[in-house]
């Protein structure tokens, strides 16, 4: 339901969930993540135990950790992201304090945008989309500190 919603991909479409196995796949690399990084994506839920949405960090290629969440429309602006993603953050710098942490989005997704810089992640990088359709999609790499040109060719080239 989450990974099919369009309201939820309106910035990011591309990444919208079409079949069941997408949403296995991504799963297992949930999973692989927690497995290789002790660190992952976890579920959220809402005080009345009501499904809220996804949200915390894995190490992407081996050089940053990457900050993500998703919510269900009904939660956005009740703070869950930027609760997500303190702790998602706390929990990184516990495990592997040496790898930044980083947020990857397409530019005009304001909410995710507002959300990074509220945990502290500075712009890093600002360029084309590699592998978007769309010639005019913007990607925006945030980070909590200075990225080596190798991170940022990792994080931005695939």
């Amino acid at each position: 339901m989450l990974y099919a919603d369009p309201r939820v991909w309106g910035p990011d479409p591309l990444s919208r969930h079409d079949t069941i196995e997408q949403t296995d796949r991504m799963v297992d690399n949930w999973c692989a993540a927690w497995r290789r990084d002790g660190l992952g994506m976890w579920t959220a839920y809402g005080a009345d135990n009501t499904f809220v949405g996804i949200g915390g960090c894995f190490v992407r290629y081996g050089v940053a950790w990457n900050l993500g969440f998703r919510l269900l429309p009904g939660f956005w602006g009740q703070g869950y992201a930027q609760e997500i993603s303190a702790a998602a953050t706390t929990a990184a710098r516990v495990l592997r304090a040496d790898l930044p942490m980083t947020a990857y989005l397409l530019e005009g997704n304001e909410r995710s945008r507002r959300v990074v810089e509220r945990t502290g992640l500075r712009l890093a990088w600002r360029g084309a989309d590699a592998g978007n359709p769309d010639a005019s999609a913007v990607r925006l790499l945030y980070s909590d500190r200075q990225l080596s040109q190798e991170a940022v060719t990792a994080l931005t080239e695939r």
